[in-house]
C-alpha cells in the first residue's frame, strides 16, 4: 500500500524554506530594485529586461522550488 502524504492524511503541507529559495528571491529583489532604478535613468532595454526576469524568472522559481 502506498504511503500517504500529509495532504492526504488531511494535514497542511508543510513548506520548506531552503537555500535555494533564499538566493532565487534574494537575486529577484535585487533584479527588480536594479530595474526600477534604471527605469528611473532611462534605461528602455536593461530595465524591462532585468523587470520581466525578476517578475517571471526568479520570484516564481523562489516560490515554486
Amino acid at each position: 500500500m502506498p504511503k500517504k502524504t500529509s495532504s492526504e492524511a488531511g494535514q497542511p503541507a508543510a513548506l520548506r524554506f531552503t537555500r535555494v529559495n533564499a538566493v532565487l528571491g534574494a537575486a529577484g529583489l535585487l533584479s527588480l530594485t536594479l530595474g526600477y532604478w534604471l527605469l528611473a535613468r532611462g534605461s528602455i532595454t536593461a530595465a524591462p529586461l532585468l523587470l520581466v526576469l525578476a517578475y517571471v524568472v526568479l520570484l516564481p522559481l523562489a516560490i515554486i522550488l
